[in-house]
């Protein structure tokens, strides 16, 4: 155990969950229509990176001084914005457990800091789809680059706990099965989840076979559960759809979970 890079590796998840309600708010969208440009309150949003990095408030500005289409507000300016929805709380807490449990099974090995930079882009794509059904190239194709690119930069420092070559072997099995199923059952199974395989199985294969196997079949087990359990309590039907990236994103860290231990 290295207690002080679980530490730095919570905070540091703490600190990038932080950033991720409102990008998901602005990415929460239907494909059809332009990202959000204002918050829930009306507020125009801006700031670093034209408005995608910062916290999920606002200034103390009413919605009519920024944007004129706007209806009046009535009393005195709101002092911040209401929260962008349940993932202003939940998106630090689970972030930070997972670079916590991430560092706490990988250890000091140069794929932590891949993990660890995966780790806030899986729950920005599960907050967007769990809201609108659906995963955003505009996230899933560089991840899946920026995995196998940094993995590759991993594969080349002392100390690292898998190969290159099966991470690249994995990314494309996991997507080529993914998209096996979405020809198969195109209304089951979304395209942007086999684009978000190619990411999750680059991360899985440099463990090996066995954990891209047991982080895929997790996740189509948690996903399995959560839906039986929505049809028990009458939430949904069996041709409800459902979001199943967040589920393969879950799946995805008890397997690396599982890999990292197994290297140790």
């Amino acid at each position: 155990m290295h207690p002080l890079l679980i530490a730095l590796a919570a905070a540091y998840g703490a600190a990038a969950g932080l950033l991720v309600p409102r990008a998901a708010y602005r990415l929460a969208v239907e494909p059809e229509e332009d990202r959000r440009a204002t918050c829930p309150d009306g507020h125009l949003i801006t700031g670093v990176a034209r408005g995608w990095l910062g916290l999920a408030r606002c200034p103390a500005v009413a919605p009519a001084a920024l944007v004129p289409a706007a209806p009046a507000p009535v009393g005195p300016p709101p002092v911040a914005c209401r929260a962008y929805g349940p993932a202003r709380t939940a998106a630090p807490l689970v972030t930070a457990a997972a670079c916590a449990l991430l560092a706490a099974a990988a250890g000091p090995r140069p794929e932590l800091a891949v993990w660890l930079l995966l780790v806030p882009v899986a729950v920005l794509l599960g907050t967007v789809d769990a809201a609108v059904h659906r995963l955003p190239d505009v996230l899933t194709l560089p991840a899946a680059g920026a995995t196998a690119a940094l993995l590759g930069a991993a594969a080349l420092l002392p100390g690292h706990g898998g190969t290159w070559t099966g991470a690249l072997l994995g990314g494309l099995g996991l997507a080529g099965g993914y998209f096996v199923l979405f020809l198969i059952r195109p209304d089951g199974l979304g395209f942007g989840d086999v684009k978000l395989a190619l990411t999750l199985g680059t991360a899985l294969g440099w463990y090996g076979w066995g954990v891209l196997f047991l982080g895929a079949f997790a996740g189509f087990v948690l996903g399995s559960v959560y839906g039986i359990g929505m049809m028990i309590v009458r939430r949904a039907g069996r041709k409800s759809a459902m979001p199943f990236g967040p589920f393969m994103a879950l799946g995805a860290l008890l397997g690396l979970l599982l890999g990292a231990y197994g290297v140790s």
